[in-house]
């Protein structure tokens, strides 16, 4: 537990797109931490980070970090997957509360033997979920709480995207070790919000397929989760795919929700606004809200609509904050991401045998 008074000091390693488009500027937004070092040996994302935060340092590299750990009080890691359970595991072992970027590892087990390391060392450990305060999941979670739509049974989840050629780099990489791929990359978002809806999965069935020309890992996937609580879960995370379906289409006993179209924060912070520095963050308008109702369809104005919840991703720092001063549970646990790796583990498993895994639910 950290006391209140001084902003604790933040360490981002990497300034990629996840550093410098999410990970610094929502760490600024947030009242209590500040961005105190970003650790990469790239001039030019040095000169990047200089421009929007003047009096940030700099380091070459995480073990530069080590040597000073009592000026810091969080290590954020923004690097390529592969490094993030050795970054993570000297962060811990430095003493330093850690915030990693999903997916957190490549296997649940790697996941839990870093929660086991921050819970012995006693300190924080947190995995950015951010697509856990998208306007539509915080809109659809307040629908499911309310019994709007009844008995859930079926929840349809797409993440998809048109890009048809390649833009390289390590994410398209099929090396294992850079945990590359589709399944792994927007998959750890969709499963994580089925998980977070619906509870633990108890069987698995995946599809994944390798489609562009040159491609070296997958970007077409599918994945079937059947819930313990009984709701079967469809989802798809494509980079292949000509005309978008539905972001979230959910079937209940009472009336179904449709929703199209993404969360506009992630837009909005590439072409640099900023939570906090006007009004509006996270709205969007109300041609794109989605409609619950039952027997009609949407596309023909069947159902009303519903006024979709502000997007909030300063929630998550602002979580982290608090369980920092507070020493509350953040506002996502390395095991909640070691469940989402177990589930993402028997799709790659699924896809590659062609079988249905069965997974223990774990207490």
């Amino acid at each position: 537990m950290t006391g209140t008074g001084t902003p604790l000091r933040v360490g981002l390693v990497g300034y990629g797109l996840a550093g410098s488009v999410f990970h610094a500027p929502l760490i600024a937004a947030t009242d209590g931490l500040v961005l105190d070092t970003v650790v990469t040996s790239s001039p030019e994302r040095r000169e990047q980070a200089r421009a929007e935060f003047p009096d940030v340092r700099f380091a070459a590299s995480p073990d530069e970090l080590w040597q000073r750990a009592d000026s810091l009080d969080l290590i954020v890691i923004a690097s390529p997957n592969k490094t993030h359970v050795p970054i993570a595991t000297a962060a811990l072992k430095a003493g330093l509360p850690v915030v990693v970027d999903k997916p957190v590892a490549g296997s649940a087990a790697e996941a839990r033997e870093l929660a086991a390391l921050a819970e012995e060392r006693g300190l924080l450990l947190s995995v950015f979920q951010n697509r856990r305060w998208d306007n539509d999941f915080l809109t659809l979670s307040r629908l499911v709480a309310a019994g709007e739509l009844g008995d859930v049974q079926r929840f349809e989840s797409r993440f998809e995207r048109w890009r048809p050629h390649l833009k390289g780099g390590w994410r398209e990489s099929g090396a294992p070790e850079e945990i590359g791929g589709l399944l792994y990359d927007l998959g750890s978002h969709v499963v994580d919000q089925a998980l977070v809806l619906f509870g633990p999965a108890v069987r698995v069935y995946a599809e994944a397929d390798v489609r562009r020309p040159g491609a070296e890992t997958d970007d077409d996937t599918f994945i079937a989760i059947t819930h313990a609580s009984g709701v079967r879960s469809h989802l798809h995370a494509s980079a292949t795919t000509a005309q978008l379906g539905p972001r979230f289409r959910v079937l209940g006993s009472v009336a179904g929700y449709v929703k199209h179209g993404l969360d506009p924060q992630e837009a909005d912070l590439r072409e640099g606004r900023r939570p906090g520095t006007g009004p509006g963050w996270g709205l969007e308008s109300e041609s794109l809200w989605g409609r619950i109702g039952a027997g009609e369809s949407p596309l023909t104005g069947g159902g009303h609509p519903v006024e979709t919840e502000p997007g909030d991703y300063p929630a998550y720092y602002a979580g982290i904050a608090t369980a920092l001063r507070e020493g509350t549970a953040p506002p996502v646990t390395a095991h909640e991401a070691a469940a989402a790796l177990d589930v993402l583990e028997a799709a790659r498993r699924s896809a590659r045998e062609g079988i249905v895994v069965t997974l223990e639910v774990r207490s």
